[in-house]
């Protein structure tokens, strides 16, 4: 049942600085572009982390009803090293260093960020575009700005005319808070500058010397689109001159998202997005990581343990969950205990989870008290993922949920509250874990034989019992404590948790 009246959703709108109250452009439908990988090396945990955050956040939009349509872009041409103006394509490099075609480190690299995405639990987008496969768009859209006086060819190149964009009403660092002033004394002087008009102008086309071997043909030259010019088209493209949410990581602000927001407004006469967001970094070591620094982590080196940061592996779902734990907008810090920390937590909410899942309702004698209570933590859930995905705070509230789940595992029924509250119980706190923050258990996989074995178990510990072999009975009973599984008898009958 779709819940998108019931719910007022505000998100921090990074082009106002402010949070705002969500209005979809054409709700139930809803569209999101998320800026994906460069291709060119294996994925690290800080680029996870975007990905992730705005999992979350299209599995919200999901669960509340809305009909997404998510865009994460595959760049594989045009991103140059260091993010310059002028130099190598970073896919170019690491084919030239490797002594590969460029579309062999493409497709390495991008199945490994499918499975580490998919160890992960995130959903796949909707469209997956890839950057080479829509040059004719790029070369359309490039057009456009240029019969619009906007941008002009010098040497093969194209660029953006930042000044005249200006003049005609253009307001040219709106989301990152720069003046044209500013950005001018901090342009460094590169080789190929004297090409523009101004150094702020930036690439819409470059042309290619004749080393560069990712290329194409266009009316001004053989060469390769700019960085910035892609997502603009992808986006376009598949979610429209004017879409809901532009997401991406807060490094992307300046100068990517910022040409973005020019060139839509250049060649459409409208501001390409609605609400830009910008998830924050993860650090290691009290520094971002980055792939041009080194100081990075391989979610790989979590899970196998890999790596003399870490006493022991964590599974995916633990380090899904350790994301959470923290705002999308705030500084997440790597550690050891954090993750051992969260996986006590994420072990805390999946037994709860367990009991929910498993207990029937029976009705009994109606405890008001609790029933409202319930009620308004369930209600508390939807308020604190409402105020800007507030992903901390909603699962404090499920922990304060846990407490109450813990009320009913002795009777085994949650009649002591009304059915709709049960049901609207379930449907809250096991949807926040599965729909939205996308938490599986660890022993999903293996759940049927896990709980056939330990059946078949206790079975033997009762056959042991009413044979009077009561040392075998406490001995399987001692056993199964020491490997943290607990058995409760009660009248009806042995059962266990985890």
């Amino acid at each position: 049942m779709s819940k998108i009246s019931e719910n007022s959703i505000y998100i921090y709108n990074s082009l106002k600085g402010e949070k705002e109250l969500f209005k979809a452009v054409s709700a139930p439908n809803l569209g999101i572009y998320v800026c994906g990988p460069t291709v060119y090396s294996n994925v690290h945990l800080g680029n996870c982390r975007t990905f992730l955050s705005f999992d979350m956040v299209v599995r919200y939009f999901k669960f509340l009803g809305y009909k997404v349509r998510y865009v994460r872009n595959i760049t594989d041409a045009g991103h140059l090293v260091d993010d310059a103006e002028e130099g190598e394509d970073k896919i170019a490099k690491k084919a030239r260093l490797e002594q590969l075609e460029p579309m062999e480190i493409v497709q390495q690299y991008t199945v490994d960020f499918h499975n580490v995405m998919r160890q992960f639990n995130a959903l796949p987008p909707s469209i997956e575009p890839t950057a080479t496969g829509h040059i004719v768009e790029q070369i359309e859209m490039i057009q456009e700005i240029i019969d619009k006086g906007l941008a002009y060819e010098s040497n093969g190149s194209v660029y953006f005319d930042v000044r005249k964009y200006i003049t005609e009403g253009g307001a040219y660092g709106e989301l990152s808070g720069r003046n044209i002033d500013e950005l001018q004394q901090g342009t460094r002087t590169l080789d190929g500058q004297s090409e523009k008009k101004d150094n702020v102008d930036f690439a819409l086309w470059k042309k290619a010397s004749p080393e560069h071997i990712m290329h194409w043909p266009s009316p001004w030259s053989i060469g390769f689109p700019g960085w910035h010019l892609e997502c603009s088209v992808m986006g376009t493209k598949y979610l429209g001159k004017q879409f809901d949410i532009h997401g991406g990581g807060m490094d992307l602000k300046f100068p990517h998202h910022e040409c973005e927001i020019a060139q839509g407004k250049a060649a459409n006469d409208v501001a390409p997005v609605n609400y830009w967001m910008h998830g924050n970094m993860l650090t290691l070591n009290g520094q971002r990581m980055s792939k041009s620094t080194g100081n990075t982590l391989l979610p790989e080196e979590l899970f196998s343990g890999n790596n003399n940061l870490l006493d022991k592996a964590f599974s995916p779902t633990v380090v899904r969950f350790f994301m959470l734990q923290a705002h999308y907008r705030s500084i997440l810090d790597f550690s050891n205990d954090a993750l051992l920390a969260s996986e006590k937590g994420y072990k805390k909410l999946m037994i709860a989870f367990d009991i929910l899942q498993k207990t029937e309702f029976k009705a009994t004698v109606l405890n008001q008290e609790l029933d409202t209570e319930i009620n308004q933590l369930c209600d508390k859930c939807y308020t604190e993922m409402n105020d800007d995905f507030n992903t901390p705070k909603t699962i404090a509230v499920l922990f304060d949920l846990v407490t109450k789940i813990n009320i009913f595992q002795e009777s085994k029924t949650f009649g002591s509250i009304a059915p709709e509250t049960f049901t609207k119980l379930k449907e809250t706190f096991c949807g926040m874990i599965s729909d939205v923050f996308g938490l599986e258990s660890e022993a999903e996989g293996n759940s049927e034989v896990l709980d056939s074995s330990l059946n078949l178990l206790l079975e033997m510990r009762q056959n042991a019992k009413q044979e009077r072999n009561f040392e075998l009975a406490d001995e399987i009973r001692n056993k199964l404590t020491a490997i943290g599984v607990q058995i409760k008898d009660g009248k009806d009958g042995t059962t266990y948790s985890l």
